[in-house]
């Protein structure tokens, strides 16, 4: 099993958004209830440490960073964005493309990266932590789901 990491390109996003969106099914990884467009999910990302990951000539999952502030004092901080097909966890394809997504922000300048993860996401919290991450807090009522249902993590 081959995993390779290249940069994500235009040409990705059919296939990123269908990664996005299995991982919007499973209720535990976004407040995003449906699949964002090209358009709208490019202006929220940042341009660099985009990334796919390929698994014999197919996208398997992707990982991007989104600026916390736009406020100069908070330029090297960005937020994680880590998916991967469900039908390929336990792979070790989360491990390499979260290790190269540090890399790559490291190169940018970046030098905070954080993630919001729902406490019943246990294989994602597990993936931080290995690669350096801490748990640093518990966030009350910081979302709203579809039906209402307002979400801490």
């Amino acid at each position: 099993m081959s995993i390779e990491i290249k940069n994500m390109q235009l040409k990705d996003w059919t296939v990123v958004a269908n990664i996005y969106q299995l991982g919007i099914e499973t209720g535990n990884a976004t407040f995003e209830t449906e699949t964002p467009s090209w358009s709208t999910w490019n202006d929220v990302h940042m341009q660099s440490c985009r990334l796919t990951t390929w698994l014999e000539r197919t996208i398997v999952g992707w990982a991007a960073l989104s600026p916390v502030s736009d406020r100069c004092v908070y330029g090297g901080v960005a937020e994680v964005s880590v998916y991967v097909d469900t039908n390929h966890n336990g792979k070790g394809i989360g491990t390499k493309l979260l290790q190269e997504l540090i890399n790559q922000s490291e190169k940018e300048g970046l030098w905070t990266l954080q993630s919001g993860i729902f406490p019943e996401n246990l294989a994602s919290l597990q993936l931080h932590k290995k690669l350096g991450f801490r748990e640093i807090g518990f966030r009350e009522r910081i979302g709203k789901m579809e039906f209402g249902e307002i979400i801490s993590y």
